[in-house]
């Protein structure tokens, strides 16, 4: 087993392994486990020849794609730590993970898609980047760790590095140097920083071993007792833990990964066929709803899928019922987790019976363990109470970088305190309740309300903001913002949903901004439950008028 406990030696053992068989799989091309394992290889030597060294943080700001999945293969093979990046953040964000990662180099591609071009958001969030003399060398003063771009393709712009001035540096390399790097690279050591939204205005860099995510990745393989024949759907991006180890799970197992440059529900379900998956990891009613509403859904053949991950338990019970009844001999499972667990905590196993499996989260991940403890006095709560949820096990992050404080609240006594409030009946099975911290999920991405209001309240009309979560029917949950303004000051629902724009990525842009002149308070604290509220109401009048 430790032979494939790192990065490195997970696709080393698949490529001598499986050679010929199919790693990964996209709509219209496929690469073999010795295909990535060369071009992975190519990836490190070029790394290298820019001067990246062992243990060295590189980022990852690339859409899902076999260039991906290259470059996160290649980090490892170097000996480096991969920093992936939201592909949906704004130069503001994508500067802020440069500079508290201790970034020194990033690998990127150019136009991606209409209003998607990476060059032009380091542009804006990295200034000076286009007038610098030596795009081997930066010397930015935001990110003084930050040594060069990658360009990958044909590209050229100024102040990043083309990839074709690095091929004769990176042939040079020789593959003796990979394979000694990559032998160095012990299980425990760090191979990832993932940043998620935290309760603070700034997302948090979980730290996760190699040996953590791989093992994670294999015991829910264990679970969805998967085999080299399997092909595992997933259409999460692959900067996303849940497709991080995901990708292990199969690498360990000789299955396939299937996986698509973004999600289209017409595209999924030819591709769901065509691949003949048997694990469907589709995870987020979002996605779920789309493929069912799809024209082409009926017409499908999904015979060949016998798992799918819809997490039932979350879902309204019309929902439960239309799926369990289209996809009659698919296994459908539920799950928890999050990234500082290295993804998935709790699922539940193929021969649980139905009614458990669609109305729970399942049990704990082989080699894991859940408590549910009380948040005042941190002591274990009697079968069935709520309290928040405490993880431990192998697949826990090593802290936040940088930050030790909040990595001492948040890991003690060997236990993850994940904020968030589940229950665990007397069948040892989690259900999930809510969030202790001040988070919203919006479409399965995780958003802190201070982010938005730190932003919002950059507005010089504004004086105070805070920002709560309303259900929204497609993305589960959706910013709003309630604002106070300056005495004297003016300013509208769009003028300030537009000055968001482009500042945060668009999923974090509050959908609904109400105005206040007064605050529902306790006794010191605003109570944002109360405006909840009251807007959810407003909102449920609106729509039953328009009914």
């Amino acid at each position: 087993m430790s032979e494939r406990n790192t990065f490195g030696r997970l696709l080393d053992h698949a490529a001598r392994t499986w050679p010929e068989r199919d790693a990964v799989i996209f709509p219209e091309r496929r690469q073999s486990f010795g295909e990535l394992h060369a071009r992975a290889t190519r990836r490190a030597k070029q790394l290298i020849a820019l001067g990246v060294q062992p243990g060295e943080h590189v980022g990852i700001l690339l859409p899902t794609s076999f260039e991906f999945m290259e470059v996160m293969f290649g980090i490892a093979l170097a000996g480096a730590v991969m920093v992936p990046i939201n592909a949906r953040y704004r130069g503001s964000e994508i500067a802020y993970v440069t500079e508290n990662a201790d970034l020194v180099t990033i690998v990127t591609t150019g136009q991606v898609a209409d209003g998607l071009n990476f060059v032009e958001r380091l542009g804006e969030g990295l200034p000076g980047l286009a007038g610098t003399a030596d795009a081997r060398a930066l010397a930015l003063p935001g990110s003084p760790r930050l040594r060069n771009i990658l360009l990958l393709g044909g590209e050229t712009a100024p102040g990043l590095v083309a990839e074709a001035d690095v091929e004769d540096a990176a042939a040079a390399v020789p593959d003796d140097e990979i394979v000694r790097r990559t032998a160095a690279v012990a299980g425990d050591d760090l191979a990832m920083i993932l940043y998620t939204s935290g309760t603070t205005s700034n997302p948090k860099g979980c730290m996760i071993s190699g040996e953590s995510i791989i093992a994670n990745g294999r015991a829910m393989a264990t679970v969805y007792r998967m085999n080299e024949n399997d092909r595992f759907w997933s259409p999460l991006p692959m900067f996303h833990i849940a497709a991080t180890f995901p990708i292990c799970a199969c690498f360990d197992m000789g299955a396939a990964y299937v996986t698509m440059p973004y999600f289209d529900a017409g595209v999924a379900l030819k591709l769901l066929q065509d691949a003949r998956c048997t694990v469907n990891y589709a995870s987020f009613v979002t996605i779920i709803s789309d493929l069912l509403n799809h024209p082409d859904f009926p017409g499908t053949d999904l015979s060949a899928m016998r798992v799918m991950n819809s997490s039932l338990a979350m879902q309204p019970p019309d929902f439960a019922e239309r799926l369990t009844k289209a996809m009659p001999g698919c296994t459908q499972v539920s799950t928890y987790g999050l990234s500082e667990a290295s993804g998935t905590v709790t699922t539940t196993p193929l021969d649980m019976p139905e009614w458990l499996r669609h109305s729970r989260l399942g049990v704990p991940m082989p080699g894991q363990e859940v408590e549910i403890r009380d948040p005042e006095t941190g002591k274990p709560v009697p079968t069935g109470e709520r309290g928040e949820i405490c993880v431990r096990g192998p697949n826990i992050l090593k802290g936040y970088y940088r930050d030790p404080e909040k990595s001492a609240q948040t890991l003690k006594g060997g236990w993850l305190h994940t904020g968030d409030i589940g229950s665990l009946d007397e069948n040892g099975a989690l259900m999930f309740h809510g969030r202790t911290k001040d988070m919203l999920k919006v479409g399965g991405e995780n958003v802190a309300a201070a982010e938005i209001e730190s932003l919002l309240q950059q507005h010089p009309a504004v004086k105070l903001a805070q920002v709560v979560g309303v259900p929204d029917d497609r993305l589960a949950e959706v910013p709003a913002a309630f604002v106070e303004l300056k005495p004297g000051a003016e300013a509208g629902e769009q003028d300030l949903i537009g000055f968001c724009k482009g500042k945060i990525a668009s999923f974090k842009v509050p959908r609904h901004v109400r105005f206040v002149t007064a605050w529902p308070m306790s006794t010191s604290k605003i109570q944002k439950f109360k405006l909840k509220q009251d807007l959810v109401t407003e909102l449920e009048a609106q729509r039953g008028a328009a009914e």
